[in-house]
């Protein structure tokens, strides 16, 4: 909200006293009149509050009502600003919400075509196919290199993606509504809130002054002034200040030439006359200082903003977000540094009239949630010390503005820790975005995608263009990280990643252009620590004879699994039945967490299902090998797990050349899982010659060209076929899949068995 004239006027409950700082209230920047708290509605004018007049201090051509004789007044001190001084240089909002800092008209209806943004991709001297074929991964565009691409001026047009997002934050942005975007990191959510900073409607932007309180100095006055004319302010309060200072001390050493005078011929004691030279000195030296208290602190400095404010206080602590007041330790004495002057401004007082951008929110303590909500909710927050041990926490300042448009971001888990009334205020005034992780894979999106690598080299300044085999191989590659069929990866920072490190090889290399053998290289160097250490892993267990890849072993099976997000392992899984000590039960090692120990009790529903014998009086044994610390989340294993268990129940080898994942419902059914990609592709690495996965996630799988000869994909839909692959010896194999699937049967009478559309993460 606007500051309002009566909570930051000192004298606005006495009629004889002039306004503060000249204000008038038939200014067209204040109506005179208690605004609303809380979000203003699209009809409020944004410039309600105080204005100025041309002066900024009281003019002191004009008799005032209050006592002139009153010098310990701030806003009657007599200090004029020359109007010939640079003031007809300073860009000051004219009359209210329809004109911008120019004087010239935009509104907030005055977007420019604002809806219209990132609609599409311009290309110098090159053409745009219509119809492109399925396989042109640049989506019809003919381009020799990125360089013949514009690049948008506006970062609200070099969103890619986002279509939901970016439509909600131009809403917002037209009628100032708060906004909290929840999603992966690297999304585009700092990049969403930065646009909106240049999509507010243009507003007259504020100077926050304060000033010493001669009733109580532990109490600060406050006071706005448009965007420039703080500097001003200060400047000729400093300069009167220089001034007296000049008067006062010609008129002490007068006054010390003529007692030393005195005492000398008069009296004849010149030590009584030093003695009152002192005295003297001293006296003019604090009149000095209660005249250098009278310059009032430039709290919060918009003179050179053009735009509206932003401020990313992400992982702030209270007093870089809440403002604060420093530690005096010269408290008394006349020795102290007068309290306006030490208060510093919070972000939420520099974001005033513009936007407060706070990533992961739920790492921001309680305490300072609570007092944000306030700021949201009223428009205004007071300034006091934030340490109980400071001198600080005696001063508390007016109310100073906080007028912004907050942007709260953060993962899935930040709605866990954050205060549900802060969220409550952000839902009830504003919107919710949840950040989309993929995007349809169309010929409009390919061309978006072709400009945010030429945005990547622009933005870094330092890289060679790439050449248009460069920018498929880097399309590929979003299309891979998507783990999607038909859709595109929109986590664009690890994409830039890639981007940088390719141009900075052809770089090292003097190369003119960024070539596609640049960008292969890149996804080698550019590897992420969890795909290091799976690469790595897999050299060990060959040297060390942990990995087996040929042969049949009962009850051992090669299980896949995924290491952060890019990287896929063998996990071997092993079986053992042993005679039980008191009552069968089944036992699982390797750090399994709570996802993946379910998975097992739903397998064990088969395998009790599954056996002739009386497991009861048997103990199952199952152990993820060489987990690590990291443990084993997700179901993925599941259909590991059952064959493993089969496996060793009945004692028939496992095919070790083949690998396996895939979640398992209690009815046999085989449930598609994440990261199927890179489990294939670990699965070459190790030497498997097949791989099974679930028939759901066929259409997911995008292998890199040099696995597909290495290895051969098998999709399943039901254990019954999992188990007809991986056993050995046709005999009991077909005994055994025949009774699983009399036991199971129902699961397959029509033929059509599907799982959840949306994988486990695992």
């Amino acid at each position: 909200m606007s500051n309002e004239k009566d909570t930051n006027d000192p004298t606005a409950d006495d009629p004889d006293e002039p306004p503060h700082g000249g204000v008038d209230d038939s200014s067209p920047a204040g109506n005179g009149e208690e605004a609303a708290r809380g979000d203003p509605e699209p009809d409020d004018d944004p410039t309600s509050g105080p204005g100025v007049d041309e002066d900024p201090v009281a003019d002191s051509g004009e008799e005032s009502a209050a006592d002139p004789d009153d010098a310990d007044e701030p806003w009657d001190d007599g200090v004029v600003v020359d109007e010939g001084d640079g003031f007809e240089d300073t860009e000051v909002v004219g009359g209210g919400p329809d004109e911008d800092r120019n004087g010239e008209t935009a509104g907030p209806a005055d977007d420019g075509g604002i809806d219209e943004l990132g609609s599409s991709v311009e290309v110098e001297g090159a053409e745009i196919d219509e119809d492109p074929e399925e396989d042109d991964l640049l989506g019809g565009l003919n381009i020799d290199t990125t360089a013949e691409l514009e690049i948008p001026d506006r970062l609200v047009d070099q969103v890619i993606g986002q279509e939901h997002a970016r439509d909600v934050i131009i809403k917002a942005a037209k009628q100032r509504r708060h906004v909290m975007m929840i999603g992966s990191p690297g999304t585009g959510k700092s990049m969403l809130a930065k646009a909106m900073s240049e999509l507010l409607p243009k507003e007259e932007l504020q100077d926050v002054l304060v000033y010493h309180n001669p009733e109580d100095g532990n109490k600060p006055k406050v006071r706005t002034v448009p965007a420039g004319k703080g500097d001003q302010i200060v400047e000729a309060h400093r300069e009167e200040a220089r001034k007296r200072n000049q008067m006062r001390s010609l008129l002490m050493w007068i006054i010390i030439a003529v007692v030393l005078g005195y005492a000398l011929i008069i009296v004849g004691q010149i030590l009584v006359g030093i003695i009152a030279a002192g005295v003297v000195y001293l006296v003019f030296r604090y009149l000095n200082r209660g005249s250098d208290a009278m310059i009032p602190n430039l709290l919060v400095n918009n003179g050179d903003t053009k735009t509206a404010p932003f401020r990313d206080a992400t992982g702030a602590h209270a007093g870089a977000l809440l403002g604060d007041v420093r530690h005096d330790p010269f408290q008394s004495g006349g020795m102290e540094t007068p309290s306006h002057d030490r208060v510093e401004a919070g972000a939420i007082h520099k974001a005033n009239k513009g936007v407060l951008f706070i990533d992961e929110i739920n790492t921001l303590d309680i305490r300072s949630q609570q007092h944000l909500m306030t700021a949201i909710q009223e428009g205004e927050f007071s300034i006091t010390g934030q340490s109980e041990r400071s001198s600080g926490a005696m001063v508390q300042t007016e109310p100073v503005p906080t007028d912004f448009v907050m942007i709260a971001a953060g993962n899935l888990d930040a709605m866990e820790n954050m205060h549900p009334a802060l969220r409550s205020r952000i839902k009830g005034y504003g919107y919710e975005v949840y950040m989309e992780d993929t995007i349809e894979d169309t010929p409009e999106m390919r061309r978006k995608y072709v400009r945010f690598i030429a945005q990547e080299v622009a933005k870094d300044g330092r890289l060679p263009e790439f050449s248009a085999e460069a920018v498929e191989e880097i399309i590929l590659e979003a299309k891979r990280r998507s783990g999607r069929k038909g859709h595109l990866t929109l986590k664009m920072r690890n994409l830039g990643g890639m981007v940088r490190v390719a141009g900075d090889i052809a770089r090292g290399e003097d190369a003119d252009v960024t070539t596609r053998d640049h960008v292969l290289q890149a996804k080698g160097r550019s590897r992420s620590i969890e795909q290091q250490l799976a690469d790595d892993y897999i050299e060990r267990r060959k040297d060390y004879e942990l990995q087996v890849s040929d042969g049949y072993v009962a009850g051992r099976v090669n299980g896949l699994a995924v290491m952060g997000e890019d990287s896929g392992i063998m996990l071997p899984v092993m079986a053992e039945v042993t005679p039980t000590q008191g009552g069968g039960q089944v036992i699982a090692t390797g750090q399994l967490k709570e996802m993946a120990e379910e998975s097992v009790q739903n397998v064990s529903a088969i395998i009790k299902k599954f056996s002739d014998e009386n497991i009861s009086e048997k103990d199952i044994h199952i152990q993820f090998i060489q987990t690590g610390q990291q443990g084993v989340d997700g179901d993925s294993a599941s259909i590991t797990v059952a064959t493993a268990v089969i496996s060793a129940l009945e004692n028939v080898g496992v095919d070790q050349s083949l690998a396996m994942t895939g979640s398992l419902s209690v009815r046999g059914d085989v449930l598609p899982v994440g990261g199927v990609t890179h489990k294939i592709e670990a699965a070459a690495k190790a030497g498997c010659d097949r791989v099974i996965i679930p028939a759901a996630n066929e259409q997911d799988v995008m292998i890199e060209d040099e696995y597909e000869e290495m290895i051969e994909i098998i999709p399943v839909s039901h254990i019954s076929e999992v188990l007809d692959i991986a056993l050995e010896g046709e005999a009991e194999k077909d005994s055994l899949v025949s009774r699983l699937k009399s036991i199971t049967g129902s699961a397959l009478k029509d033929g059509n068995v599907s799982g959840p559309s949306n994988p486990s993460p695992q």
